[in-house]
């Protein structure tokens, strides 16, 4: 499960950032919404960030996006997405095919899910994770396409995963973060994402959030 993430502007994710700010959309999404952009620091469910799409003609390009899918009969953003249902769960399967996108932020967070002498769930201390030996986190996530007082403009979830073996420990699902020479082949609507997420990095480090 992934619900919070931070962004640091490191020399990889200011150019990101800085080419969402410059999209027309996103002075849309802020007026129309009501919502500032986040461009830097936590980030939290609703939030309206940058993620790398594909343009109509096949370019790699930088949308600002909500964080949240919305469903009928669901009164608060949907986050997060099982890969292994993915493909075939109504809410998701348009975007597996054709609809996908990269979340980048330096790391994400987790809380370590415990239990209690009863076997109750107990939440324990807070996390920051990241793949080993990378300064950015490139979330595979599926986008749709909302609309909202006249305004269309997309909105995300990220997919998650089996944890690797170190992060068991912290929780049962983690995000799935592709390598950087993959952004381009997951965002591409004609590639085939169930080959894709087989190269999804799992070695992390982490360390306690203060």
């Amino acid at each position: 499960m992934c619900c919070r993430y931070y962004m640091e502007m490191s020399p990889e994710l200011r150019p990101i950032v800085e080419e969402m700010n410059r999209a027309p959309l996103a002075s849309k999404m802020r007026d129309k919404l009501g919502k500032a952009l986040t461009t830097s620091g936590e980030v939290r469910p609703t939030d309206i960030v940058p993620t790398i799409a594909s343009s109509p003609s096949g370019a790699r390009k930088v949308y600002p996006m909500l964080w949240g899918f919305t469903a009928k009969g669901v009164d608060r953003p949907i986050v997060n997405a099982r890969v292994e249902s993915a493909k075939d769960k109504p809410l998701w399967k348009d975007a597996w095919k054709s609809h996908r996108c990269i979340v980048p932020a330096s790391y994400y967070f987790e809380w370590e899910h415990l239990l209690t002498p009863s076997r109750k769930p107990k939440t324990g201390d807070k996390y920051m994770i990241q793949p080993r030996g990378a300064e950015v986190c490139y979330m595979a996530g599926l986008y749709q396409i909302v609309e909202f007082r006249d305004l269309k403009y997309p909105v995300f979830t990220i997919l998650t995963r089996e944890p690797s073996q170190g992060l068991r420990r912290i929780h049962d699902r983690m995000p799935v973060i592709l390598p950087s020479n993959l952004i381009d082949d997951w965002i591409r609507p004609d590639n085939d994402p169930e080959v894709l997420v087989k190269a999804a990095l799992t070695e992390m480090v982490f360390e306690k959030a203060i």
